[in-house]
């Protein structure tokens, strides 16, 4: 397994920057890999279970996700299993005067011949920590923007 972190800090409180950063819907917005997010019926709860859509050069597959832990607004990590086994744990941290920190933590591994296309894809892309640092900064200009509106 494979690990990456990215953090940043937010011009924002943290619960704003967890209102944004724990929603699964926005994930479309963050990665173009994800095609879609199927959201649990009963919401973000701890033992949710969801599904990712995702597509890597033209082959789409569906990731399981599972709600492991769901702190809010402070923590949540989910892991996802199918062509990619990963643990993406989420955290933010409080700073003075309405500034935060978002940090994003993803332990990851390809599985089978897809999941041998997938990384290579990813690695082609600049690796995971480009894709995680990519997708953690366009979180954090869609928090600022929200929070000056």
């Amino acid at each position: 397994m494979t690990t990456v972190e990215f953090s940043v800090e937010v011009d924002a409180p943290a619960e704003t920057v967890w209102e944004i950063a724990s929603d699964p819907r926005n994930l479309p917005q963050w990665d173009k890999h994800i095609v879609r997010v199927d959201l649990p019926a009963g919401g973000m709860v701890r033992d949710a279970r969801y599904d990712v859509v995702m597509a890597l050069m033209g082959v789409q597959a569906t990731v399981r996700a599972t709600v492991l832990e769901w702190e809010p607004p402070w923590r949540s990590c989910v892991r996802l299993e199918g062509l990619l086994d990963a643990t993406v744990t989420t955290s933010v941290a409080s700073l003075p005067f309405d500034r935060s920190v978002l940090r994003h933590e993803v332990t990851y591994r390809f599985r089978g011949p897809l999941g041998g296309f997938g990384a290579a894809g990813l690695n082609a892309m600049g690796g995971a920590g480009y894709a995680l640092r990519h997708g953690v900064l366009a979180q954090k200009r869609e928090i600022e923007e929200r929070a000056r509106a």
